[in-house]
């Protein structure tokens, strides 16, 4: 286990625009205010079209991590994730988990790491900034080379 305390700064509500990528405009958000790290305790909203980790076909080690996908279309979705920090690109990495079900077959659903999505009318974000520690996301060599989030 690793646990650190963490000392929280801002509070943002946020709504994405009909037809914009998520993760863009969550990277234009955080670039214009000055949010390295956080996480996002919850968002709503619906998908065009997303694409979230899944497979179909038998997995040939169901102990190590999926990296195939699974295209959905027209999906209302709830979600969380943390927002990480890359230190050499600068870059926000963020790990979102998506709850989306699929509008037209009865709202049958699916849950899964999103890796892809664009808005369908709008999503709406709680974003909570993480001033210290410094939040990163190394890749675990011995696990499967998975980036975990790491404090300090």
């Amino acid at each position: 286990m690793r646990a650190h305390e963490l000392t929280i700064g801002r509070t943002f509500g946020v709504t994405f625009d009909h037809g914009k990528d998520f993760f863009e405009a969550l990277s234009t958000f955080c670039r214009e205010h000055g949010v390295r790290q956080g996480y996002i305790p919850s968002f709503i909203g619906a998908f065009a079209e997303a694409e979230i980790v899944g497979a179909c076909e038998r997995l040939e080690n169901p102990d190590a991590p999926v990296w195939s996908k699974t295209y959905v279309t027209n999906v209302e979705a709830f979600g969380a994730g943390t927002l990480a920090h890359d230190p050499e690109s600068g870059a926000i990495l963020p790990h979102i988990h998506v709850s989306a079900g699929l509008k037209s077959p009865s709202a049958d659903g699916r849950t899964s790491h999103l890796l892809s999505a664009k808005v369908q009318f709008l999503s709406e974000l709680l974003v909570v900034e993480v001033v210290s520690p410094n939040m990163t996301r190394p890749h675990n060599p011995d696990l499967y080379d998975v980036p975990l989030l790491a404090f300090g």
